[in-house]
């Protein structure tokens, strides 16, 4: 049965209103890769699929796959690396046209069906067995296309606000919500990308979700970062459909333990698409940061990684 916690956070940390995937990281999640690997050893590539994947692994145990979301990359897990390492085998990848890795042929297809076919090789190269896998935003997507493909290889799933987005066609006002997303975000950044207007979609991105001039007033390591990951911003907002059917009777044949993770301040659109998720998924409990966006795992990290490790224990 399907249950609702409510974490009250222990600081009101400085948030950002840019949300949905777009990772409107901290300073401190967005440091060189040199920082990164100089803290938790050496960055690691195997090529799976016809790409390469790169990834930092650290610690033993049970493996834990962090899987992050649009406009990140590995180094959005900065803050958990350590933390979780101390009793899991921890494995944050790069997705694959994420920093670092250069896969230069965008597929016209691209979506989270192609993202879980990745994640499934990675984990069979690496022999992982059944691992827990940690989902934000589009990785939350991905991990669900894992769970419905590849169930063999979960052991337990959560996953921070999935944009199953085809979801809210299926009601009025959720219709209302994709439609407006689409029509002044999505499409215009599609647009601007194709006409060779790369910053320019990055520009629009960011002044839909966290107003004018975010790119500009952003610290350069920031923007830097963004740029860095601006390939699969455009391999996604290009794509024949970045938002991929996903059938409501597959999700509900999920039946490893699951945890949603939703901040109380989301979109509007990602709680609609929690509340229809929740219903599907029997095995499984919510955790809501109140003062959270989307971006819980950088303006709430302490207060998200102790929902999961909570989890994870039972498990």
């Amino acid at each position: 049965m399907s249950k609702v916690l409510t974490i009250r956070a222990s600081t009101l940390r400085a948030t950002v209103v840019g949300l949905f995937w777009v990772a409107l990281a901290s300073l401190t999640l967005a440091q060189p890769t040199e920082v990164t690997e100089r803290q938790h050893g050496r960055l690691n590539r195997v090529r799976v699929n016809r790409v390469e994947l790169h990834y930092l692994e650290r610690g033993q145990g049970i493996p834990v796959v962090f899987v992050h979301g649009g406009l990140d990359d590995y180094r959005m897990w900065e803050a958990q690396i350590d933390p979780f390492a101390q009793n899991y085998r921890v494995i944050a990848y790069s997705r694959r046209y994420n920093y670092p890795n250069n896969n230069p042929y965008i597929r016209p297809d691209h979506s989270a069906i192609i993202e879980a076919a990745d994640l499934a090789a990675l984990i069979k190269r690496l022999k992982l067995g059944r691992v827990h896998v940690v989902g934000h935003s589009y990785g939350a997507f991905t991990a669900l296309f894992l769970a419905v493909r590849h169930p063999e290889l979960v052991r337990t799933l959560v996953l921070a606000e999935p944009p199953v987005l085809r979801w809210a066609q299926d009601k009025s006002e959720g219709t209302a919500l994709f439609d407006e997303f689409m029509d002044n975000l999505w499409k215009p950044a599609g647009d601007a990308f194709r006409r060779g207007k790369k910053e320019q979609a990055l520009r629009l991105t960011l002044n839909y979700f966290a107003g004018e001039g975010v790119f500009d007033q952003a610290p350069e390591v920031q923007r830097k970062y963004w740029l860095e990951n601006l390939r699969e911003w455009q391999a996604l907002t290009t794509s024949r459909d970045a938002f991929p059917p996903l059938s409501r009777e597959d999700v509900k044949r999920i039946k490893v333990p699951a945890l949603m993770l939703s901040g109380g301040r989301t979109l509007n659109i990602l709680k609609f698409i929690d509340s229809e998720l929740q219903p599907l998924l029997s095995n499984a409990e919510r955790v809501i940061i109140p003062n959270a966006s989307h971006e819980m795992w950088s303006e709430e990290p302490e207060a998200s990684r102790r929902a999961v490790l909570a989890f994870l224990s039972k498990h």
